[in-house]
């Protein structure tokens, strides 16, 4: 079953087909030639720049020097780039230091597209409000990365000597395992212990990482790491 946070990405990205095919099937009202015949060659304004030395991102440039419409952006609609774009188009056009084809004037004159509101305490772009892409990209600069899997470590909590994080396999939840005791130190190096641990723990059988008797066992392959001396390929 899909949860939750999987369906409202499935959404958003049927949100955001359907809106760019329709931003590419949009033509802006026609204006009727000044003779009224509406058989004139058309001569509507492109997109570009009016001051060479005004400086521009490489994003509108590219969109200038291809003869790319704002309607037509290159950059995933709704991402930061995006909206970027829209928002520097719209500013230059406020200067006067850009023309617009008619698509693109249709787009800043009637629409909020890259500009931003506050709703229920967050920014989210206008006119794209259930697309909040921007949101989830400044999200995931902030997401806590993973811990190290798979990989035991020394604990100082929980009651045991060592922990080890472990993703499992059906859920693909990150887990916690805490296992072994601090007297465990004392015995890796004596064969006799080792041996009468494996049987009484029937260590070579253990193959479940999600369970703290697998890695009890297999604690002498990870000493270096938990400060037990040189790596030992053994059970105990």
């Amino acid at each position: 079953m899909l949860n939750c946070g999987k369906v409202k990405l499935l959404i958003s990205d049927m949100l955001k087909q359907r809106i760019q095919e329709a931003l590419k099937r949009f033509t802006a009202p026609k204006k009727s030639c000044s003779c009224g015949c509406n058989t004139c060659d058309d001569t509507s304004p492109k997109l570009a720049l009016l001051e060479s030395k005004t400086p521009i991102s490489e994003g509108l440039r590219y969109h200038i020097e291809n003869g790319i419409s704002l309607q037509e952006n290159v950059f995933r609609i709704g991402s930061k780039k995006y909206l970027q774009l829209f928002a520097e188009a719209r500013m230059l056009n406020e200067w006067g230091n850009i023309s617009l084809d008619e698509n693109s004037k249709f787009l800043i004159e009637n629409t909020d597209i890259g500009k931003f509101g506050i709703l229920e305490g967050k920014k989210v772009p206008l006119d794209l409000p259930m697309l909040n892409e921007w949101d989830l990209e400044e999200n995931k600069k902030k997401k806590k990365k993973d811990p190290p899997i798979g990989k035991p470590m020394r604990s100082s909590s929980g009651g045991k000597a060592y922990k080890v994080y472990v993703r499992d396999p059906k859920t693909k939840n990150i887990k916690t395992i805490r296992f072994g005791s601090g007297g465990l130190k004392a015995k890796i190096r004596n064969p006799k212990a080792r041996n009468a641990f494996s049987k009484r723990h029937d260590c070579p059988n253990k193959k479940d990482r999600m369970k703290a008797s697998y890695w009890s066992c297999n604690l002498p392959r990870y000493a270096p790491a938990l400060g037990l001396g040189p790596k030992m390929n053994t059970f105990w």
